[in-house]
């Protein structure tokens, strides 16, 4: 009718509107779900950096912070600062070209440089926090001072999980300083959606283990009897109190503990994997073991069907964060994570997917290209760089720029919400759509922000 008497236009509108109605949530809310639009990654691995890597040493080159070492920075630095800093502060680095675009890199990282064609790098992220609690969490949340669901919360709740007996949101040795479990957990999204953690910073990655993944005094008989009374009890209790996000959660996560006993001891077993595997990775190496492990569990578990899986590299002697001495910091940092991260991006590679697996790799803000003290950087959120990799975008590109020694994010600017949109569009997901009401509002991971960096799209 509409169409035929108003000319299509109010038949278009309304078929639009139709279109933004939310499909029906799934029996089991981490079923996959589809997505708005084709999408051009199925995955992510997040490769956190905890603490700050400065960019202006690593993959955002300044000829002129070489020239003007020793001298006063040209301009105002922002008004609101983390510590006081003096003169400009040349990097201790040489960079130079790689592959056929002819990238600079800094030889802080020469294996990763070896895969510069397939890096999209980010010149241009800024955020608005210079504390690492804040900053951590407008990185993983979208937010700085609320409470709001992750970043592989929000993935997992608009997408859930290639494999229903796996979690969709895993995360590997997490810090737990600076937001702590903030930075994974769902907030206000139902705590299916949550991550599931293996290990802490603060433990070696050999000993991360899902906990209580296998039980070794119960049968699997006797467990499935047990589950079936508690849940009849359980949805009695749901019979009378109705609707209770909490309780239903509590339920499936049962169920999915019950299914995980067979799938994830065998991906946390290592021995399978051949020695060129684990040599690729560094497990042969003291030094680059712990992370090297870290980067080859997230393969082994994106493999198997698991949406989104965070690696955090936080050395908790040293980590990123480099206020003095920073020669050596970022040197043994470097080190730790360089060789673990391409072969990361290696065997993705060769084994076809990376094609369809989006590797994001940065940390909460960059570093100041001022001195603080005589050797260390400040903090700086104001410009800084992170890069992509694989799903769907291009290789050898890079996107945005900071000013001309680096402390400013000034082309194509990218704020942690345009990063977000941008990820979440890679992933075949509107941003705008991706909304969940709580509190008598609509909430999204870009809040009321965000714009997708169509220019980075391969």
């Amino acid at each position: 009718m509409l169409k035929a008497s108003a000319l299509g236009f109010g038949h278009l509108a309304f078929a639009d509107l139709l279109n933004k109605v939310p499909a029906a949530a799934p029996a089991n809310p981490l079923a996959a779900r589809q997505t708005h639009f084709p999408a051009r990654a199925k995955r992510i691995i997040f490769l956190f950096m905890k603490g700050g890597p400065s960019h202006v040493d690593t993959f955002d080159r300044k000829p002129k912070l070489d020239r003007d070492d020793g001298k006063e920075l040209p301009f105002d630095k922002p008004r609101v600062t983390f510590a006081e800093t003096g003169k400009l502060l040349r990097s201790p680095w040489k960079f130079k070209h790689f592959g056929q675009s002819g990238i600079e890199v800094s030889n802080l990282f020469p294996h990763v440089a070896k895969h510069v064609d397939d890096l999209c790098i980010l010149n241009s992220v800024h955020g608005t926090n210079p504390a690492h609690g804040g900053a951590c969490l407008k990185l993983h949340t979208g937010s700085d001072n609320f409470i709001r669901p992750s970043m592989g919360s929000w993935v997992t709740y608009g997408l859930g999980t290639e494999n229903e007996n796996l979690p969709g949101f895993i995360t590997i040795c997490p810090t737990l300083a600076h937001g702590g479990v903030r930075n994974f957990g769902s907030a206000f999204l139902p705590a299916q959606y949550s991550a599931t953690s293996m290990g802490v910073a603060s433990q070696e990655a050999k000993l991360a283990r899902v906990k209580f993944a296998k039980n070794e005094v119960t049968s699997k008989d006797l467990q499935r009897l047990q589950l079936d009374l508690l849940s009849k009890f359980n949805h009695e209790h749901l019979d009378i109190s109705g609707a209770h996000s909490d309780l239903e959660s509590r339920i499936l996560s049962f169920e999915l503990a019950f299914r995980m006993q067979h799938e994830i001891p065998q991906i946390e077993n290592l021995a399978e994997e051949s020695e060129k595997t684990r040599s690729l990775y560094g497990l042969d190496q003291a030094v680059t073991e712990d992370f090297g492990r870290q980067c080859l569990l997230a393969r082994r578990f994106i493999e198997r069907g698991v949406r989104f899986i965070q690696v955090t590299h936080s050395n908790t002697k040293v980590q990123w964060d480099q206020h003095g001495d920073l020669l050596n910091g970022h040197n043994a940092n470097a080190l730790e994570v360089d060789l673990p991260i391409a072969g990361l991006l290696t065997d993705l590679k060769q084994r076809g997917l990376l094609e369809d697996t989006l590797v994001l790799w940065g940390g909460e803000f960059g570093r100041t290209p001022v001195a603080q003290g005589t050797d260390g950087r400040d903090h700086n959120p104001e410009g800084f760089t992170m890069w992509l990799a694989g799903g769907g975008v291009k290789g050898g590109f890079r996107y945005g720029a900071t000013d001309e020694y680096g402390y400013y994010a000034v082309e194509n600017k990218m704020h942690i919400h345009d990063l977000h949109a941008t990820i979440l569009h890679l992933l075949g997901i509107d941003h705008e759509q991706l909304t969940y009401r709580y509190a008598g509002r609509d909430f999204r991971l870009t809040d009321v922000s965000g714009r997708v960096a169509q220019a980075i799209l391969a």
